[in-house]
């Protein structure tokens, strides 16, 4: 190698003076920037805490900060190396887009899950029905949240289903109303069963004064005279109680001879005459 037309001075300039700022400038960008990342997400992160917002949901958002994040300071300190960081910038964007078409149902199934603990339409513990289940929620996750039926099996559910849904909550409310039909005969005493009906009502602890229980004649219907009773009860009481009026009500109408009539259909036949007997 010929080292005689060598300038000292123009690689000194070149190489070690302008690589050597650009590499300190690069690595001080890159102490600077974790300095004011990690500042940035203790703010956050203590934000998000004082909202309440469920824990395992601030740490999934702070993992996700943190990766944009340090990818930004990243990207910043190859760029005071001289590095062209545009098709860089592009090259994430499209491996972005690529990824977020592949995982599509889910991100729709992690939004679902984000809109579930922070708008909070049920809670662990509530009795729901969403997505054609109904059970007693027992968790609920970034991705599913999970079910525990009546009969005691285990149903997961993706959120995007159960939020594009719609969703009954039987728990949100301390009260419900319970609604039931009880018919009589068209030939009963019908002031002689709404007593009855407001005396089992009245008799019964569980039923709420406010608001008062209703009781009235709804309905003539085609083979019964159809009462409604609507009671308010706290929503721990709602089946025990509906449960247990059903049995008194047969009993008290049995006791005062009021027929409790199912429907029946009369079947009228006729005999076609002989042909013989035609002509």
């Amino acid at each position: 190698m010929n080292f005689d037309n060598f300038d000292m001075t123009a690689f000194w300039e070149t190489f070690v003076v302008d690589w050597g700022t650009n590499l300190f400038l690069a690595i001080l960008t890159f102490i600077i920037g974790r300095f004011v990342t990690k500042l940035i997400s203790k703010v956050i992160k203590k934000l998000l805490n004082k909202s309440h917002m469920d824990l395992m949901l601030i740490n999934f958002i702070m993992s996700i900060l943190n990766a944009l994040l340090l990818l930004f300071v990243i990207i910043a300190s190859l760029s005071q190396l001289g590095v062209d960081t545009t098709s860089l910038v592009a090259l994430i964007a499209a491996a972005g887009l690529a990824v977020g078409l592949a995982l599509k149902d889910s991100l729709q199934n992690f939004s679902a899950g984000v809109m579930l603990i922070i708008f909070k339409p049920f809670k662990t513990g509530n009795y729901v029905e969403a997505a054609g289940t109904a059970g007693i929620v027992e968790n609920i996750g970034i991705f599913s949240s999970q079910f525990r039926t009546g009969d005691n099996k285990e149903v997961i559910i993706p959120n995007g289903k159960i939020y594009q849904g719609t969703i009954t909550n039987y728990s949100a409310k301390d009260t419900r109303r319970v609604d039931m039909v009880f018919g009589i005969g068209y030939d009963d005493d019908i002031q002689q069963a709404k007593k009855i009906l407001q005396q089992l009502i009245d008799s019964d602890d569980r039923v709420l004064k406010e608001p008062e229980p209703l009781i009235a004649l709804s309905e003539l219907g085609d083979s019964s005279l159809n009462f409604i009773v609507r009671p308010w009860v706290n929503a721990s009481d709602y089946w025990a109680l509906k449960w247990d009026m059903n049995e008194k009500v047969k009993q008290a109408f049995d006791d005062a001879n009021i027929s409790i009539p199912y429907p029946q259909m009369d079947v009228h036949m006729t005999q076609a005459p002989n042909e013989s007997n035609s002509k």
